[in-house]
């Protein structure tokens, strides 16, 4: 992850027939010490969600965990933010 500014994904999940109408971002972000962090913000399309942050010493275990996070959450059902429903 040698300077990359930052590193996001966003993802939905809408289900009309649930009333569901979620979304889920991740981004990276680099420390001032070397590291990375992961951020992750969810919550209800339109509120401003929960949000929780994971710092890694090594910027490769944070690329990592966004992967490993993003690809639970497209098994679950998550879409990307921009792709048609």
């Amino acid at each position: 992850m040698e300077d990359k500014e930052t590193c996001s994904v966003h993802l939905h999940r809408i289900d009309a027939s649930q009333n569901m109408r979620r979304y889920y971002r991740i981004v990276i972000q680099p420390t001032l010490f070397g590291g990375a962090s992961v951020i992750r913000n969810w919550g209800r399309i339109g509120s401003g969600g929960q949000t929780m942050m994971e710092t890694f010493d090594h910027p490769n275990d944070a690329d990592t965990a966004l992967f490993l996070i993003e690809r639970t959450k497209r098994r679950r059902g998550y879409r990307g933010a921009g792709s048609a429903e």
